[in-house]
């Protein structure tokens, strides 16, 4: 079960689904988007309804499947523009070299082009046809007016083709598709024209050239908050240290590894920057000396070890000269006196807002999908939420942070004590 997705939700999304055998990869993309609270309204063409019955579509959006203009019962002459005028978004996944030409050349002959030409939202096509076509320049032409126009092109991959031959023209997969329609959807949020920093993960130090010194974040709680950024309109960059987990669609990525390589990029990206969200949990301490050879186990050892580089101080030293970012955001992940711990955290680093919680609490902290945070203020406020999951976790935080960010606003509103006068 896919969770609701507040940027899908009451969205109406015109699907339209034409002749390929990767057609059947579109009802998994109608599942989806419905189940993320979307309003999905499908049209198949013709040779799109010979690879995957319209039932199909019916069943999973809870809407009518349509195939034509002529269908019984239908007002054939304002349907098409109902469907267009009235969707935030058209996509037409998979869509073949033959719908690509008549897309680019304004055919409107059947219901799918025509409600194409009716709609006055985005659209995004998904190409989908076996190895060779998509590389001809007659289809890259048609893909280049159709950009020149403002459409978004998802994909192709590579892959193998039901033809068995292997090469570019595959549809991409329904999650990436997913993933580019929600960011599409988000553009038009509270925070367009917002730069957000977003750092997720652990660091690692190295002890030698086989170990290294990292904790046990995942990066989920960061991920979350990156997405829930780029859905509320934000342009984001994610600092991100070694994580398994695929970044959101759209966001531009850094990897780093070390703390000191964490520090650096988040100086690099924080001029002109909004809002610093700190969720990583950098390695605190690293060994003095790296070892040049694996450290063997014969023998008792000593490992002196040294302080990282502070990544919030450093950033509240630069903050007080240049104002950036304008919100500063951090966490305080502890295992005991976690409200008390956490206020010196935030007095101590001149944070706007901190997300405390107790990483022994159930179902909290590092790992897990979910999470117990206490939100905490330089104003001395103090808001617990209840246990949620981490998308919860960043909503709830973004909501805080844009009212930050019109207080900042406001003709004035005096700049904070960090910031220059």
């Amino acid at each position: 079960m896919v969770e609701p997705i507040g940027v899908f939700e009451h969205k109406r999304i015109v699907l339209g689904v034409t002749g390929s055998v990767a057609a059947y990869k579109a009802v998994t993309v109608a599942s989806h988007m419905t189940q993320a609270g979307a309003l999905v309204d499908t049209i198949l063409t013709e040779a799109a309804a010979h690879f995957v019955a319209p039932l199909s579509f019916e069943a999973v959006t809870g809407r009518p499947a349509r195939t034509s203009m002529w269908d019984a019962g239908e007002e054939t002459h304002i349907t098409h523009v109902e469907l267009g005028r009235s969707a935030d978004l058209m996509l037409v996944a998979p869509a073949t070299a033959h719908t690509l030409a008549r897309l680019a050349h304004g055919m409107a002959d059947d219901l799918l082009s025509v409600t194409a030409l009716a709609a006055r939202c985005p659209l995004a096509v998904a190409p989908a046809m076996d190895v060779g076509m998509f590389d001809h320049p007659a289809v890259q032409a048609n893909l280049a007016t159709l950009e020149a126009r403002g459409a978004v092109i998802i994909g192709p991959a590579e892959g193998r083709m039901a033809s068995g031959l292997v090469g570019r023209g595959r549809m991409v997969e329904p999650e990436a598709i997913i993933g580019r329609v929600r960011y599409l959807l988000g553009r038009g949020g509270p925070l367009r024209g917002r730069r957000v920093v977003v750092t997720a993960g652990p660091t690692r130090e190295p002890l030698d050239p086989v170990r290294f010194i990292t904790n046990w974040s995942s990066g989920k709680q960061g991920l979350a908050l990156a997405q829930a950024a780029l859905d509320h309109g934000a342009s984001v960059t994610l600092i991100a240290g070694p994580i398994d987990l695929p970044a959101p669609v759209g966001a531009e990525v850094v990897h780093v590894i070390t703390t000191e390589e964490m520090l650096e990029a988040v100086l690099a990206h924080i001029a002109g920057a909004d809002v610093l969200l700190m969720a990583a949990a950098p390695v605190d301490f690293r060994p003095v000396q790296v070892a040049a050879q694996k450290i063997k186990k014969d023998g008792d050892r000593a490992l002196p070890l040294t302080r990282t580089p502070d990544i919030l101080s450093a950033v509240g030293q630069q903050r007080a000269q240049d104002g950036w970012p304008k919100v500063l955001v951090g966490f305080a992940a502890e295992s005991e006196n976690v409200i008390e711990n956490a206020r010196a955290k935030l007095e101590r680093k001149a944070l706007d807002l901190i997300a405390a919680n107790d990483v022994t609490a159930e179902g909290a902290g590092f790992r897990h999908d979910t999470n117990r945070v206490t939100l905490l203020d330089e104003q001395g406020g103090v808001a617990a939420l209840p246990l949620m999951s981490k998308s919860g976790v960043a909503e709830a935080i973004l909501k805080r942070v844009e009212a930050l960010l019109r207080d900042r606003d406001q003709p004035g509103v005096s700049a904070p004590a960090d910031a220059p006068h």
